[in-house]
């Protein structure tokens, strides 16, 4: 069974694993994938850097208005400020200069319009010019190429195709490099002015793309195209007009050398729109803009390869597995949730982390794919072990939640075998506690009224002591034993218990008006609490047995608890108990009750009153003048003594002092600074 139980992680890695590739192979992921491809592609893109020898002559809004102004130009522009324009470009030795522009129609101005334009184009001697032109995209019988007029086609140092290529979503994030259609060879328009170069192929990572029927290379986008050098047309147009007149020109030709030059619509409705990684609303030239940018950077973006994918997701399957078989194995229920959550979290983040690392260094790895499989593979491991182990397990939280804290449910939990007969000697902190008069409250009650009462002040008593660590005991009518550091070890488990104590005195002060309503007065409680050495462990029968423990420890904290009623006080500890607190930092003032000898012990103890800095604060006085008493009465001087614990009227234990005084001073009896107690 056990070496069963240690492949069910293999087994359902390996069945994640096929179930996520199939998943992938079959294209479920295809669409998140392209989404997160986009979202990749923009928290990425503030990191890249641009071209600098790409610029744009932008014919914006601003443009066509000024040129109207100036020149008293309708739109469309003479094609002559065009040519304009190139030779502008040609005299700052431009590397190229590229029209997104369809010139397919003659000019409407009139044909030597168009011969102007062409003759400057051809009479270009430093810059290369490119015309565009569309291809439908098809390359059967209904094939379709819109071509510039026969003019420019001529005058041009190349035509350029302006087609793209769109996901199944419509998103345009790849670029055709050129495609041959019906024997001409169609070069896109990002990669027409360096078609030519020596290294052009071995420069781009070229994959094959069955539905479009050509090579593509994936693009890397850069925050747009208002991330480039960029002027508008009517800025080179003034510039043109300065140096003609012999003034000082906005742009001298020399800004553009060895640039390429796109030229581009770039007012409202006149350019064509796309959609792309960076926005739905994107200018067709930026996708061109942005493949010649990648070949100048080196920044195309690369798939790795298909069985790279394959082993990142058989390899997260396994971690998500085996990092749920981890969590589980933790001590406590506690770590196992924050293990869980922890490893959860960690691994998410690292696919997070290695997808988006590795986009940033230009390669594309698959992300939805192998995070929904480790996601699976660790709630799918999860999931088994709770239905394995979580019968056991929530058995046991049942049985024993509401006595035991939840340190001991999940030790148990963790090591079931610990259900068993034995015991172990530990350092604890013993707490015992008992109601003021209680059997006299109790006679006034009807069984149900007392039902409910010990209900209310049971829960509220133990849930304060449950959530610090304690342990409970058991419940002796309306008493409350239980304690600290066993069978989990509790750091500073005497300050602790303190803690929970005053804790639990705090809460019946609030209760105070509940109480009365319910019963005609306040709970008062008193508690004493020890810390040594003690025997703990499950003790009983082989069928019954309870986790308790047993010692002089023990017995001592059920004497301080009795010893409360002869100094009118609520809460007494030990010294042991005290000193222990105090080297692990408590905030608690302890005021010094005595040396006591408690029932059934020859040898007397040195017992304190634990409260808090702000009572305290408020008994200043009376605290000053007990341990003043005190001294006096250590010191054998009962008369000085009584005079001084009488003093302090409002203070019960100054007043059973001054009692107990005036009792020794009247038989005679000597006094050695010991109280000896007269009962439990």
């Amino acid at each position: 069974m056990k070496k069963i139980k240690k492949l069910i992680p293999l087994f359902i890695s390996l069945l994640v694993f096929v179930l996520t590739l199939v998943l992938t192979k079959t294209g479920v992921f295809s669409f998140l994938e392209l989404k997160n491809y986009d979202s990749r592609m923009k928290f990425t893109s503030r990191f890249r850097t641009r071209s600098d020898d790409v610029i744009l002559i932008l014919v914006n809004q601003d443009s066509i208005d000024e040129a109207s102004e100036k020149y008293g130009w309708s739109w469309p522009w003479p094609r002559s400020a065009w040519g304009d324009i190139f030779q502008f470009m040609d005299k700052g030795k431009a590397a190229s200069c590229t029209y997104d522009i369809l010139f397919t129609e003659p000019s409407i101005y009139d044909s030597e319009d168009d011969d102007v334009f062409a003759n400057k184009l051809a009479s270009g001697e430093n810059t290369k010019s490119y015309i565009a032109q569309f291809w439908n995209g098809k390359k059967n019988d209904s094939v379709k190429i819109t071509k510039p007029i026969e003019e420019l086609q001529k005058a041009a140092f190349f035509i350029s195709n302006t087609t793209s290529i769109e996901d199944s979503d419509g998103i345009i994030r790849r670029s055709r490099i050129q495609d041959v259609v019906n024997g001409e060879n169609l070069v896109y328009m990002a990669f027409a002015p360096v078609i030519e170069d020596e290294d052009f192929e071995e420069r781009i990572p070229a994959e094959y793309d069955k539905k479009a029927g050509t090579k593509a290379v994936k693009l890397t986008f850069k925050s747009g195209i208002d991330y480039y050098p960029r002027y508008s047309a009517m800025e080179v147009l003034q510039s043109i007009d300065s140096i003609e007149a012999g003034e000082e020109p906005f742009l001298e030709p020399e800004n553009f050398e060895n640039a390429h030059v796109f030229v581009m619509y770039y007012a409202p409705g006149l350019f064509d729109i796309c959609s792309s990684p960076m926005s739905k609303v994107y200018p067709g030239a930026g996708i061109a803009i942005t493949g010649l940018d990648n070949y100048l950077t080196g920044d195309f973006m690369r798939t790795v390869p298909g069985w790279i994918n394959i082993l990142v997701l058989l390899a997260v399957c396994f971690a998500g597995v085996y990092l749920s078989v981890f969590s589980s194995k933790q001590k406590s229920s506690l770590k196992i949730v924050l293990s869980n959550v922890f490893f959860f979290i960690l691994g998410v983040m690292l696919i997070w982390a290695s997808a988006y690392g590795l986009f940033l260094a230009k390669w594309d790895l698959l992300f939805l794919s192998p995070l929904a499989a480790f996601i699976l593979s660790f709630l799918s491991n999860a999931a088994v072990d709770y239905f394995m182990e979580g019968k056991q397990k929530r058995f046991i939280k049942s049985a024993f939640s509401q006595y035991l804290s939840p340190a001991v449910i999940d030790s148990l939990i963790t090591n079931p075998d610990a259900l068993k007969l034995g015991g172990e000697k530990r350092n604890i902190t013993i707490f015992f506690s008992d109601v003021q008069s209680f059997t006299t409250l109790s006679e006034k009650l009807s069984p149900e009224e007392l039902t409910s009462l010990l209900n209310v002040y049971l829960s509220t008593m133990t849930d304060i002591i449950l959530s610090s660590g304690g342990t409970i005991d058991k419940y002796e009518g309306d008493a409350i034993i239980a304690f600290w550091n066993a069978p989990a070890d509790i750091p500073g488990h005497s300050a602790i218990a303190l803690k929970a104590a005053v804790k639990c005195q705090e809460k019946l002060a609030q209760m105070e008006k509940f109480f009365e309503d319910m019963v005609g007065r306040p709970m008062w409680t008193r508690m004493g609490i020890n810390t040594g050495d003690a025997v703990v462990g499950n003790m009983g029968s082989e069928k019954r047995f309870d986790y308790t423990m047993f010692g002089d420890s023990v017995n001592l904290a059920s004497r301080l608890e009795g010893i409360n009623k002869q100094f009118g006080t609520y809460l007494i500890c030990s010294e042991n108990t005290k000193n222990q607190a105090q080297e692990w930092g408590t905030d608690l003032f302890f005021r010094e009750l005595g040396k006591v000898q408690v029932v059934g012990k020859t040898e007397a103890v040195q017992i304190f009153e634990p409260m808090t800095p702000d009572q305290a604060d408020s008994k200043k006085s009376d605290l000053e003048n007990f341990a003043k008493g005190l001294s006096l009465f250590y010191e054998g001087n009962l008369a000085e003594a009584e005079k001084v614990f009488a003093a302090c009227k409002d203070d019960a234990p100054s007043v059973r002092y001054a009692e107990k005084c005036r009792e020794l001073i009247s038989s005679g009896t000597a006094c050695n600074g010991i109280w000896i107690a007269s009962s439990k």
